[in-house]
């Protein structure tokens, strides 16, 4: 079962009731369900019944054959957003987008979705480049330059900021250490007791 939506999709039906709709077939210049959308897969669909005020909004699911198709969510209708109780008569069935699914850029350029976003590729920025990261400010996520002690690449490397001292072993070690923990300076001492500390423990014993 897949979801699916595409263009041109309408049919007709004569089912009465709140069940599932017998689709009857293609209006004329368009595909039937079975064609557009495809067997056991759902799409949202709008019907009406002509010269009455009965109309519905929602999301079906086809059976295996694509000749019924089921009212698997009502979302907007004529019988205060419930399953119609259509009457007798030809009705026209078609794919549809509901307003309330659709995902739209209001005045402002702002863009909102109401659940999860899944994005099957890259998530693309007003601004690529690398040393990039998002961060949280409380309400949103904002696109930052990485600064202070640490760059990052495009491909994800994280480098920190050199502090001058150079990689190595160091004996009986003089080192200075910042306020953020780093080692800014470091040198070997000198190994072994101190002349006044052996003259110390000769007198002792």
């Amino acid at each position: 079962m897949a979801f699916v939506i595409n263009d041109r999709v309408k049919e007709t039906t004569t089912t009465t009731g709140t069940g599932a709709f017998a689709l009857s077939g293609a209006v004329q210049g368009f595909e039937t369900f079975g064609t557009g959308i495809g067997n056991n897969n759902t799409t949202y669909y709008a019907i009406f019944n002509p010269g009455t005020s009965e109309f519905e909004v929602g999301l079906g699911t086809l059976d295996a054959d694509s000749s019924d198709l089921a009212r698997t969510t009502v979302i907007s209708s004529s019988n205060s957003d419930n399953a119609v109780d259509f009457s007798a008569g030809t009705k026209d069935i078609f794919c549809t987008m509901p307003a309330s699914k659709a995902v739209i850029e209001d005045a402002s350029n702002n863009v909102a979705i109401g659940n999860d976003l899944t994005i099957g590729a890259k998530l693309k920025l007003p601004t690529n480049t690398a040393n990039k990261i998002l961060v949280a400010d409380g309400t949103s996520f904002e696109e930052v330059d990485m600064s202070g002690d640490a760059t990052i690449a495009s491909g994800g490397a994280m480098t920190l900021a050199s502090t001058g001292v150079s990689a190595a072993s160091y004996t009986s070690a003089n080192i200075t250490v910042d306020a953020k923990g780093r080692i800014t300076a470091a040198s070997s001492g000198s190994a072994g007791a101190s002349a006044g500390f052996v003259i110390a423990m000769s007198v002792a014993l």
